[in-house]
């Protein structure tokens, strides 16, 4: 019986830390293709968020996050959900990601790959886990993404067929973020 050949070792922390720009990477093709008509629309119903507040709220969250558990990085300046434009939300929520991305490489670089200081809520535990952090962040990314994808549908500006799938075509987001093949 033929052996297969072992698969190459997979560099965990890279494959992470390119995850996560992937992750921003569709957050960015979203902005970049959503009608501005959805951008401040009021969502159907009496209460919600408009699409300009949600998409505040994650760099907003993924400020707090710098703020308690990587406090020696800068913070990016706040985005206000009742002002912001869509080309303001782009350029916060590059320059979050990249100190988000900071903060994970630095966290995850210790010998453990442990992030000593991780919390999601002001009142909650440090997190010593560098994975579960990671999968926070980009769980709660994609939550507000389908949240947005959603909106915009409800409101009768839904994305492009073209963007609604590319959002899923990571080999096409990988190549665009600069890296050669998923991991």
């Amino acid at each position: 019986m033929a052996r297969l050949a072992a698969p190459a070792a997979i560099d965990f922390r890279q494959a992470l830390l390119e995850t996560y720009a992937v992750n921003d990477r569709t957050n960015q093709v979203l902005l970049e293709h959503l009608d501005p008509g959805a951008w401040r629309a009021k969502p159907p119903g009496r209460k919600g968020r408009t699409i300009a507040a949600i998409f505040a709220h994650v760099h907003n969250i993924r400020r707090k996050w710098l703020r308690l558990s990587a406090p020696h990085l800068k913070l990016p300046a706040p985005l206000d959900r009742a002002r912001c434009t869509q080309k303001q939300a782009r350029a916060a929520l590059a320059e979050s990601a990249a100190r988000c991305s900071e903060m994970l490489a630095q966290a995850l670089a210790g010998p453990d790959g442990r992030v000593r200081n991780f919390r999601r809520d002001g009142w909650a535990r440090p997190w010593p886990v560098g994975a579960a952090m990671f999968t926070y962040m980009v769980s709660h990314d994609a939550h507000h993404r389908g949240q947005v994808c959603m909106l915009a549908h409800q409101l009768g500006l839904p994305l492009p067929i073209q963007t609604a799938s590319g959002i899923w075509n990571w080999e096409r987001l990988w190549r665009e973020c600069g890296f050669t093949h998923p991991r």
